[in-house]
């Protein structure tokens, strides 16, 4: 991938039911990974996207760019202010 081309996209949110951080991508096929922390998430994404995309076929030049958008929903009391 060239600098030139736009990050690939990584959706990651948190599963409150299994304690995890899941993620998942549209522009990296096949990615489907969780940790129960982001930092571990993190360093499980930098193996294993350049490994789908040689598995899918996609070339590599360069540095593979890309973006992690997070997402956590929570909600506190209206009494805790």
């Amino acid at each position: 991938m060239s600098a030139m081309q736009k990050p690939l996209l990584i959706r990651v949110e948190w599963d409150e039911e299994a304690a995890v951080w899941s993620a998942d991508s549209d522009d990296i096929p096949g990615l489907a990974t969780e940790a129960s922390t982001v930092d571990d998430l993190t360093d499980k994404l930098k193996q294993m996207i350049p490994e789908l995309l040689v598995l899918n076929g996609i070339h590599l030049a360069g540095d593979i760019a890309y973006e992690i958008l997070i997402r956590r929903f929570d909600s506190i009391s209206a009494h805790a202010a």
